[in-house]
């Protein structure tokens, strides 16, 4: 008869050295990643900037022909109650006397409410109420903009920025 004993592998003890290389390796690993998180971490966005990303503002206070600024972002964000009138008269405006034609329904989902970022598009000055064309005047190089927040004179190259929003209810709007 023959001896029906299975064959055993050979599977040698782990020594004292195999555990050495498997605890320097996890140390290692651990290491590396303790080093690439921040690194990939930095990239989010700052809390703060999160905590500004949208901006609710009520619509109610605002009276005809009044114009508020609010922050959103870091950045000043102007916020017009045009009358039938100014709506009709920068609705008028033919596009071949505009530096960046756009019109106005372009701009504006509500048509008595105008929403634009306050920030010149020329260098990034806080543009004033005022200037020949009933909206905004940057005191700085001149730029003059429409009350659609369209660039009408200067040095400004394009008109102001309208921003993300949307209406929440007919007296509330979520701008970002």
């Amino acid at each position: 008869m023959t001896d029906m004993t299975m064959a055993k592998p050979n599977m040698a003890e782990p020594t004292r050295r195999d555990i050495l290389y498997v605890a320097t390796a996890a140390v290692g690993v651990v290491g590396v990643a303790s080093v690439i998180w921040p690194l990939i971490d930095q990239m989010n966005p700052d809390l703060s900037t999160l905590a500004l990303s949208k901006t609710e503002i009520d619509l109610k206070p605002i009276a005809p022909g009044q114009n508020i600024v609010v922050k959103w972002q870091g950045k000043p964000v102007f916020v017009r109650n045009r009358p039938p009138k100014m709506v009709e008269e920068v609705r008028a405006v033919p596009m071949s006397e505009l530096i960046d034609p756009e019109t106005d329904q372009a701009r504006v989902k509500v048509a008595n409410w105008l929403i634009v970022v306050g920030v010149c598009t020329h260098l990034g000055c806080t543009p004033n109420v005022g200037g020949d064309y009933d909206g905004w005047l940057c005191p700085c190089h001149g730029s003059q903009y429409d009350a659609s927040g369209r660039v009408r004179h200067g040095p400004a190259p394009l008109n102001l920025l309208v921003p993300t929003y949307e209406f929440k209810t007919p007296t509330s709007v979520v701008v970002g």
